[in-house]
């Protein structure tokens, strides 16, 4: 009899240990990647780069960037596919570059998007103020961050939930403005009488300025394209990563280039580059977004109130999965070993936790806006956090392009690949120049003038440094190398 209980106590089977929840579907995953490049770099500051560059420069500009995210993100969903980790590029970095580059990239990743965390909590402060002027700023950023907490607490699945409407509205924004512009062009609505072609003639248009305009232009509209490769991040909660990473890589390019060049055609038609109002780019007063000014002549009175509320939308849009992606990369890197091991625990749905509170800890360095200007520390924090964004884009075409010749040349077949990316290598060495050359030049004014701005240079510039310094930190400690391709290690480990 009491070998028979033994026999049952046994057979028990021992409780599965937490583990990340594969819950994010096809529509998740699209709306992820197209609402973190729908913000306030098309309805804000899309009217300063026309104003600048001419309607011209400006639809050069984006369908330059657009085609360089592209073969970012086709680059993206070859490796993604392959290997769906939530610690993506830091991880594509470590086993196809060198351990201390994916070491440096995850610490940059993690840092920028805490830190970008921040700025869209400021930007909520900024926004709010249009309804509410007399409630203190820091109130809004407490009540936003406890919100996007929560949505990041409860589950992945409530995360991509509230990711997919708050994306879903601003697609709706942006289709309901360029059938509402085209309309004023045909003159079904009142408002376009002094629109049409005229307006990429007058002046120098359709392109104004000079090269180092059309370069400064790009930088803008490159802003613009931030949080496309959010997709590669969720793709270690994705239910079907080999099939709904390349669906979701292959939808996403062209409804975002099809949006941003189809408004920005729109807005080009309908307002002349030369408009005073498009040159104010400040996201404290949506009454001068193009978006504003285009539903205003078309007799909507109400638009500013309506675009503040798809501004604050994408303000939070962009928090919260900025949040998502910074604490999945930080529970990644506990997982492997590059950061306490305590930030690499699961609650019983799959949440990381402690790495999410200690993503939120640093997010609230927006509340330096209590002794500071909120438009001084939005700039502030922005700056800087931007650079590694381009950091982010230069080591996944370096990583595609390393992967993609380790894999032939240890003998493998490239139809074994769930996704691959189309013209390569002339995709990823196509990209990381174009954005080696953005990186570079986006503040080279500091150095022409007659005394170097280095305070402006330094504010720029500081994020390449300090990932060059954590690279070469590890490489020293660890003597970690340049991983030979034959070396390289391709079992496709998922989390």
């Amino acid at each position: 009899m009491a070998h028979s209980i033994d026999q049952r106590i046994t057979s028990v089977p021992e409780p599965e240990a937490p583990h990340l929840q594969r819950k994010l579907k096809a529509r998740h995953l699209t709306m992820i990647a197209l609402g973190g490049a729908i913000g306030t770099g098309l309805f804000v500051a899309s009217g300063a780069t026309i104003a600048q560059a001419g309607p011209g420069g400006a639809l050069l500009a984006y369908v330059l960037i657009g085609v360089m995210v592209y073969f970012i993100m086709t680059s993206l969903g070859e490796l993604a596919a392959f290997m769906p980790v939530s610690g993506s590029f830091a991880t594509y970095g470590a086993r196809y570059v060198d351990e201390g580059f994916g070491f440096a990239l995850g610490w940059n990743f993690w840092y920028s998007w805490a830190i970008t965390v921040a700025v869209d909590l400021v930007a909520v402060q900024l926004v709010m103020a249009y309804w509410f002027p007399g409630v203190p700023g820091a109130a809004w950023s407490a009540l936003f961050l406890a919100l996007m907490f929560g949505l990041n607490a409860v589950s992945v699945k409530g995360f991509g939930e509230s990711e997919y409407w708050f994306s879903l509205i601003k697609v709706v924004a942006v289709v309901a403005f360029i059938v509402t512009g085209i309309a004023m062009l045909l003159g079904i609505i009142q408002g376009g009488e002094h629109a049409g072609v005229a307006n990429w003639t007058i002046g120098e248009a359709p392109f104004a300025g000079n090269f180092a305009t059309l370069l400064g232009v790009a930088m803008i509209v490159a802003f613009s394209f931030q949080g496309t490769e959010f997709v590669g991040i969720a793709a270690g909660e994705s239910e079907n990563p080999r099939v709904n990473v390349p669906k979701a890589v292959n939808q996403v390019f062209w409804r975002i280039l099809l949006f941003y060049v189809l408004a920005i055609v729109v807005i080009g038609l309908l307002i002349p580059y030369t408009d005073p109002q498009l040159l104010r780019n400040d996201v404290g007063d949506i009454a001068v977004s193009p978006f504003t000014l285009v539903f205003e002549h078309a007799g909507l009175l109400s638009a500013a109130a309506v675009m503040n509320a798809v501004i604050l939308t994408s303000v939070l849009s962009a928090g919260n999965s900025g949040l998502y992606a910074a604490t999945r990369m930080l529970y990644n890197l506990a997982r492997e070993g590059k950061a306490p091991r305590a930030l690499g625990r699961l609650t019983h749905n799959g949440v990381p936790l402690n790495a999410l509170l200690a993503t939120v800890a640093l997010a609230a360095l927006c509340f330096v806006s209590t002794v500071a200007s909120p438009q001084e520390v939005y700039i502030w924090l922005l700056n800087t956090a931007g650079m590694t964004e381009f950091i982010i884009w230069l080591s996944i075409a370096v990583s595609h392009y390393r992967f993609r010749k380790g894999y032939l040349l240890q003998g493998r077949d490239l139809s074994q690949l769930p996704y691959r990316a189309r013209l390569f290598p002339f995709g990823p060495i196509f990209a990381f120049a174009l954005c080696l050359l953005i990186t570079l030049g986006q503040n080279y004014q500091a150095f022409l003038q007659d005394r170097i701005d280095w305070y402006g240079a330094a504010a720029t510039y500081l994020g390449i440094p300090l990932f060059l310094l954590i690279w070469l930190g590890y490489r020293l400690r660890h003597k970690s190398r340049l991983v030979p391709y034959r070396q390289m290690d391709f079992s496709e480990t998922t989390d």
